[in-house]
């Protein structure tokens, strides 16, 4: 149906919006035309590279393939791609704004893999939220791909569409916004318990947020032998016998909050030694001074933590943060690079709790004997970051027998 005489053409600017100069913003600018492209990695000079290349050289490597499928490993780009796939549903603080408005983060993630692990990747934005459908999806696109990324889906989605997927495909399946911050708060954690001289099975720690980000936290603690750990959400402090909990949470009640503590986060936190925020939310000063001495803080919400980290280091001994803006940076870019450069190098056939163990383990250890409280994580420009972890992952994958090379 053609539009109507008076209204506007749908490319053109509403008569009471003037025309906005994206270009004039630098982070428009940096973004024109997309941040990625392909390029080949062998020559086509005359018809001699045409004939290998394309037809008719193809055809007997297609050949080959149908014969042995393994050998799509060695003949193609598949076992070094990665697909990072959304449904826009959690993108970044913006929450659902669909898959379009997520493809710059997608490439931006893309990026990310190149620049840090030098792993490729195809940024893939999904028009569907059911789990069935995007499960299923999913698996369609698989055989095109080395390892699958999983980013920006909403919680408690996010929890069944990985697990399915990790049962159903044979490669690498990883749910950044779940286990990229766990081990890099892991890995951070690790160093602050080197400084403060509190083993981790003597802490005590409470995490605010039953997200993606805060249920990965807490089980990724829990694996490495935190003494025990309380989580809360936005009713309260998560307890066996609470109403209303949905299986991830009441799951998480039965292995958590020993004490069978009641109450708020705050309630929380008289006398704990930990704090990983994780929710959005705040905390008051006066929190953070009835922790226990030493208190370490991790206030990760973006871009706002839960409290600020100058009020939080007037009681707390280390304190980080989400952000580039401040020391100690929990960020997810000193994990998956070298997570999936690991996998990928190895041809594993999924990434096991061992091998997040493992990263957060040799994350830690680049610090070495540079660790300070304004120092316990390195930076993600550090080179030592991506190799160390690398290393780590496929020395775990091939100790668990999950590598394939």
């Amino acid at each position: 149906m053609a539009a109507k005489p008076d209204q506007p053409k749908p490319d053109q600017p509403k008569p009471d919006q003037p025309e906005r100069d994206y270009d004039a913003d630098p982070a428009f600018a940096l973004h024109r035309g997309g941040k990625l492209e392909v390029r080949s990695t062998v020559p086509v000079r005359d018809r001699d590279d045409l004939s290998l290349a394309y037809t008719p050289g193809v055809a007997r490597v297609c050949t080959a393939i149908a014969d042995e499928p393994d050998l799509v490993h060695d003949y193609t780009w598949v076992s070094k791609v990665v697909a990072v796939v959304t449904d826009g549903t959690a993108v970044l603080g913006l929450g659902d704004i669909g898959p379009s408005a997520a493809m710059p983060v997608m490439e931006g993630k893309s990026l990310l893999f190149k620049e840090f692990g030098g792993v490729d990747s195809v940024p893939i934005c999904l028009d569907c939220t059911d789990a069935d459908d995007l499960v299923e999806t999913v698996i369609r696109l698989a055989p095109s791909f080395g390892g699958i990324n999983l980013e920006d889906i909403s919680a408690p989605r996010c929890f069944e569409i990985e697990d399915r997927l990790r049962a159903a495909l044979d490669i690498p399946v990883f749910h950044d916004d779940q286990h990229g911050t766990a081990i890099v708060a892991l890995a951070a954690l690790r160093n602050a318990s080197r400084l403060t001289g509190k083993p981790l099975s003597s802490m005590r720690a409470v995490v605010a947020g039953a997200g993606a980000s805060g249920v990965a936290v807490t089980r990724i603690l829990l694996e490495a032998g935190i003494g025990d750990i309380a989580v809360s959400d936005s009713k309260g402090l998560i307890y066996d016998g609470r109403d209303g909990l949905n299986p991830i949470k009441q799951k998480l009640a039965g292995d958590t909050n020993r004490a069978q503590l009641k109450g708020s986060t705050e309630d929380a936190l008289v006398g704990a030694d930990v704090f990983i925020g994780l929710s959005g939310g705040t905390i008051r000063e006066d929190c953070v001074d009835a922790m226990a001495d030493d208190a370490i803080v991790f206030a990760l919400s973006n871009p706002d933590p839960e409290i600020h980290p100058e009020v939080a280091r007037r009681h707390a001994r280390v304190v980080a943060t989400g952000r580039s803006d401040f020391p100690n940076q929990i960020n997810n870019v000193l994990a998956f690079p070298g997570v999936f450069r690991g996998a990928l190098d190895v041809r594993a056939h999924s990434i096991t709790e061992g091998m997040k163990l493992a990263a957060a383990t040799a994350l830690a250890d680049v610090v070495g004997d540079e660790l300070a409280e304004d120092f316990i994580i390195p930076s993600p420009f550090d080179e030592r970051v991506a190799p160390a972890v690398t290393k780590a992952v496929a020395d775990q994958a091939r100790a668990e027998g999950v590598a394939r090379l």
